[in-house]
């Protein structure tokens, strides 16, 4: 192909990109500025399509709920699913509400309980960064709209670029909205470094599928587990109290949000035990209200013999 002919192409893909972006974020906002009844009325309806027509990674979650829940039989599997992706297409949709949802309401439909407020009020107090470790469990998006609303400490996430820089930077701007700043993940430890005079608190999504042959394994959900060995290491070298932060939901469009300090000092923790504490207590989480984890993630597509 000529030269002048690729570098049209190439114009006109970009055009149409973003074309489709622009007609993307008009519906998002469209279902963002409408009100939660017609919100849930639409996730009922995707729903629908993400269950029974299209089956969005119905294979996968029936396995990691077949794998998790071995004692369940297949109609408390089956009923377990429908109710997980009833929840994801609620979740789906909450999220995109954050593009214009007041601060009113985002703190009325996602509160921190007297107790977690006490937990970070004290370490502001003592002038004390933390590290909060959580799930992909509950609300994880409204939850860092509310704690930035709140609490003292600034509210630093570490997260994932996407490849999509336009929905990059959508998800940036719904994130950032009531003052959470972002870090990217392959600069989290030059980050904490730059912000480590700030009263600060930095949350960690600790269930992400690491490396399997840099991981510390465990059996989470009666499953061999890689975990990130990063959240641990970098606690133990700034030497931060770890919060761990559960989001529970209460109602359909309502949550509460609780935290417990895990470790106060983990300098002085062995290898793998800050892995196994936040585990165990996502896993006890997870089993008390399962439909609301993230059950389409491959969490388990490595094996322990694969290191």
């Amino acid at each position: 192909m000529p030269y002048f002919a690729k570098k049209y192409l190439s114009v006109f893909s970009r055009i149409i990109s973003a074309i489709g972006y622009y007609l993307a974020y008009s519906f998002l906002y469209l279902l963002s500025i409408s009100p939660f009844w017609l919100l849930y009325f639409f996730s009922d309806l995707l729903y629908v399509i993400f269950y029974h027509v299209i089956g969005y990674r119905k294979e996968i979650v029936l396995q990691n709920l077949q794998n998790a829940f071995p004692e369940k039989n297949k109609e408390e599997i089956s009923k377990l699913c429908k109710a997980f992706y009833k929840y994801l297409c609620d979740l789906f949709l909450e999220t995109f509400k954050t593009l214009t949802i007041s601060k009113r309401e985002m703190l009325e439909r996602c509160k921190i309980t007297g107790e977690a407020e006490a937990v970070f009020a004290r370490y502001a107090t003592e002038g004390r960064n933390v590290i909060i470790v959580m799930g992909h469990f509950g609300n994880w998006e409204w939850s860092g709209n509310s704690f930035s609303l709140i609490c003292k400490q600034q509210l630093f996430v570490i997260y994932h670029e996407l490849t999509n820089k336009r929905f990059d930077g959508l998800i940036y701007k719904m994130r950032t909205r009531f003052g959470t700043k972002l870090i990217e993940m392959k600069e989290t430890m030059r980050g904490m470094v730059t912000n480590r005079e700030v009263l600060s608190a930095t949350a960690f999504i600790a269930d992400q599928t690491p490396d399997p042959k840099n991981a510390y394994w465990t059996n989470f959900l009666n499953q061999d587990t890689p975990v990130f060995w990063g959240t641990e290491r970098i606690a133990r070298k700034f030497n931060y109290a770890i919060v761990y932060v559960s989001v529970k939901k209460i109602k359909r469009g309502y949550y509460n949000i609780f935290a417990e300090t895990l470790v106060e000092y983990p300098d002085t923790t062995t290898d793998g035990e800050i892995s196994e504490l936040h585990t165990r207590r996502l896993e006890k989480d997870i089993l008390e209200q399962p439909e609301t984890w993230l059950w389409s993630h491959r969490r388990w597509k490595y094996k322990r013999n694969e290191t």
